[in-house]
């Protein structure tokens, strides 16, 4: 795929990308929803996921060899992490099999995609977590209720303040996950859909509210208005 063609077209023999500019980028795939700002398993590049009209493109305005193989991998990743759909005339592009955007779930599984190891593989089977208020063991479960999946927050083991950490973590799916809270321990996504990749990404931010809001602090103050931060550096 040569940078200055549309997505999924390749040319032989480059080993550099010609990159388009910014305008024309955004034009093609629309506004920015998460800017990774260096890719810890290539060259620490910037790497953005773009969303325009329900398609998720995995992007970047470096210009380095192997770039392109690099942002197939986290299109992957997000795959098989997220449970995204691929689109069939794109090597980096995605979107939601249920059709509604879940905008904030994926800026955490951006940040996943591109933070794990390529060869890192998504866990299978309960999903669960120690808890870190606590000595519980947090887990999920779903059913079908009413026409849509619901998720049940449980938690093991003994703790004085449990009922309100299990209220804690439903608030933390709410807010991250942009959920539907149906139940005292209970949520669902607005699609009424089942997600479960996105639900273990979600898991160990929703635990932690305050951690996580301290977080997304830091990282906005180190990602100013710049052209290196908004991901329009060639390298």
């Amino acid at each position: 795929m040569s940078l200055s063609e549309p997505a999924g077209e390749s040319s032989a023999g480059n080993t550099t990308r010609t990159v388009p500019q910014v305008a024309d980028i955004l034009q093609r795939y629309g506004s920015c929803l998460e800017l990774i700002p260096a890719d810890p398993y290539f060259e620490d590049i910037s790497v953005g996921l773009y969303v325009k009209d329900g398609i998720y493109t995995v992007w970047s305005f470096s210009n380095k060899a192997g770039v392109e193989a690099r942002l197939t991998q986290i299109r992957d990743q997000t795959i098989a992490l997220g449970g995204l759909e691929a689109v069939a005339s794109s090597p980096i592009q995605v979107r939601m099999s249920c059709g509604d955007p879940h905008l904030r779930p994926l800026k955490f599984l951006m940040a996943q995609a591109v933070g794990k190891s390529p060869d890192y593989t998504a866990p299978q089977g309960s999903m669960s977590i120690k808890d870190t208020r606590s000595s519980l063991i947090l887990s999920l479960s779903g059913e079908v209720q009413s026409d849509r999946y619901v998720y049940h927050v449980s938690g093991e083991g003994e703790a004085a303040n449990g009922p309100l950490r299990l209220k804690a973590v439903v608030a933390g799916f709410v807010r991250y996950g942009e959920m539907e809270k149906v139940g005292e321990t209970e949520v669902s996504f607005s699609c009424g859909q089942r997600h479960d990749g996105l639900m273990r990404i979600l898991l160990p931010y929703s635990r932690n509210v305050s951690a996580v809001e301290n977080m997304a602090e830091e990282e906005a103050l180190r990602g100013q208005m710049t052209t290196s931060t908004l991901g329009f550096s060639q390298t």
